[in-house]
């Protein structure tokens, strides 16, 4: 899958050794409020809520958490209003990114990515400075072992999805956006559960980054992500993902 973000490799990849469950959650929460709020509380005709509850289960998130996380979203329990706002920025090496936030204080928000881009190199941009440079997709992240890559290639493929790759040991299949829940309801009716999906910007080309520009776009990465405003961030580089190091 030429241009795909190799910042969702390694999220996966360091959630292996980080425990950031509670952080998780928060984040989780906001999503499925969100798209309660805009969509209604009724998952059957929500797609994005449905999608917000997969990955909430797919996390082991309680099921009163969510429940309460729906309410609140459709106004039968008092909850924050948050808005989306998208930021374009750009990291060590120049690499473009994009940084999704769901905040009740834009000003809050915008104050702690400047800063932590600012620790490592990196600036905030304007509208549109680096959007271009990436494809809205939808990203569906599956657990690789024990699937047979040529059969879960033809699931995929025949749900309606527009491509598919094996990253070590995940497989990211990609859809338009519109098409996400659908293709994968999908390929959950065959067996094939999701371990993420998602909304992502998927870069065009990449930009090589080694050694200690790696280490800082990295850092930079995980310390973005880590703000409880922050939903996930997607970047346009690559690297020798055999040379990470467990942290």
């Amino acid at each position: 899958m030429a241009g795909h973000s190799k910042w969702k490799q390694i999220k996966h990849y360091k959630a292996a050794t980080d425990a950031k469950r509670g952080a998780l959650f928060t984040k989780l929460i906001r999503e499925i409020t969100v798209a309660a709020k805009f969509g209604g509380g009724d998952q059957a005709g929500n797609a994005r809520l449905r999608t917000a509850v997969d990955n909430a289960k797919a996390a082991s998130m309680p099921k009163d958490n969510i429940e309460r996380a729906i309410k609140k979203g459709t106004g039968e329990l008092e909850g924050v209003d948050y808005q989306e706002i998208l930021y374009e920025a750009y990291g060590p090496g120049g690499v473009a990114l994009i940084i999704q936030t769901l905040t009740d204080n834009h000003t809050r928000t915008v104050a702690d990515v400047r800063f932590k881009l600012s620790r490592y190199g990196g600036t905030l941009g304007a509208a549109n400075s680096v959007s271009w440079m990436f494809d809205r997709k939808g990203q569906i992240i599956l657990d690789a072992t024990g699937k047979d890559e040529d059969r879960t290639l033809e699931t995929a493929l025949d749900a309606g999805a527009e491509d598919f790759a094996r990253e070590d040991d995940r497989f990211v299949v990609t859809t338009d956006p519109a098409s996400l829940h659908a293709v994968k309801q999908a390929m959950d009716a065959k067996g094939l559960r999701a371990i993420e999906a998602s909304i992502s910007w998927v870069p065009k080309n990449t930009v090589a980054v080694e050694g200690e520009t790696a280490e800082k776009l990295l850092k930079l990465l995980e310390e973005i992500e880590d703000l409880d405003d922050v939903q996930k961030v997607d970047a346009n580089f690559d690297m020798d993902f055999s040379k990470l190091a467990p942290t």
